[in-house]
């Protein structure tokens, strides 16, 4: 059976190129190619609703979708702690439909950051840098915040991390303690180091986009997942078999944060993405 899909914010690239799998795909109809101006109805034709819109307008898209009934993929940042468990009221303690928000399509960063995750418990000393185009509105990314997050809840029995002078504005934002510092550079897709100070070394855990077309694969795994998601999902991380066990989500049962599009769509409200302020490292 094929599944309606309807893409908002389908003018931007990652919009475009998430269009794009879905019309070559046999799983799949592409019936609406939505921009953020879209009368929210015009995603109503769909089984499946994409939302990669910007920060400003992805709440709203998400909200009207689930409202009525349809399945949904966010693809957009600044889906902070705080939105996300919005969110899980909202789909209620048996949801009939489920949403996906996928920080990060890629899946070289979803194993980065899961490498850190494994790495927080042994440094006391972390940090996290963030480089992206100069046309993406929000900041730290939400691959920075959910990376920042997972290493922290790695940490729970160990408590916060060793982060001096925090109260200068040049050390960056925390989010579970970490300092994040995020770069917006012409000729950068995306780029994120971690990185932690031990006693005589540093380890630093580097992934880079070089192309969009990193993406394609895990779209295509967010994809099929959010089909039949039922409740809340957040990570891509929780769709694949990273620890050889199978995946982990079915459904309401993951972490906190938001998404990175690789740049924002024509939108009426770009509010910036500093939604994803410090948070609890559970929802």
């Amino acid at each position: 059976m094929t599944t309606k899909v309807a893409v908002v914010g389908a003018t931007g690239k990652l919009g475009r190129l998430i269009a794009g799998i879905v019309d070559d795909s046999a799983e799949f109809e592409l019936v609406a190619s939505l921009d953020s101006r879209s009368p929210l109805e015009d995603m109503l034709a769909a089984d499946l609703v994409v939302d990669v819109t910007v920060p400003g307008v992805s709440q709203k898209v998400v909200e009207f979708a689930v409202e009525n009934g349809r399945q949904v993929l966010v693809g957009t940042s600044g889906w902070s702690a705080d939105r996300v468990k919005g969110l899980r009221r909202l789909l209620g303690d048996t949801p009939a439909s489920g949403v996906v928000v996928v920080p990060n399509f890629s899946l070289g960063s979803v194993l980065a950051t899961s490498f850190a995750a494994m790495a927080a418990r042994f440094y006391d000393s972390i940090e996290i840098i963030e480089a992206h185009a100069s046309t993406k509105v929000d900041s730290p990314s939400g691959t920075a915040v959910r990376t920042a997050e997972l290493m922290g809840e790695a940490r729970a029995a160990i408590g916060p991390v060793s982060a001096p002078h925090t109260d200068q504005r040049a050390r960056g934002q925390q989010v579970a303690s970490i300092p994040i510092h995020s770069l917006r550079l012409a000729g950068v897709v995306a780029k994120q180091d971690v990185v932690f100070g031990g006693t005589g070394e540093v380890l630093t855990i580097t992934h880079e986009t070089i192309s969009p077309s990193a993406y394609a694969t895990g779209i295509g795994v967010a994809l099929r997942a959010a089909v039949t998601v039922r409740g809340v999902v957040v990570g891509l991380d929780q769709l694949l078999d990273l620890d050889g066990r199978g995946a982990r989500a079915a459904s309401d049962d993951s972490g906190a944060d938001g998404t990175d599009a690789p740049d924002a769509p024509d939108a009426p409200e770009n509010v910036s993405g500093q939604a994803a302020t410090a948070t609890s490292v559970t929802p």
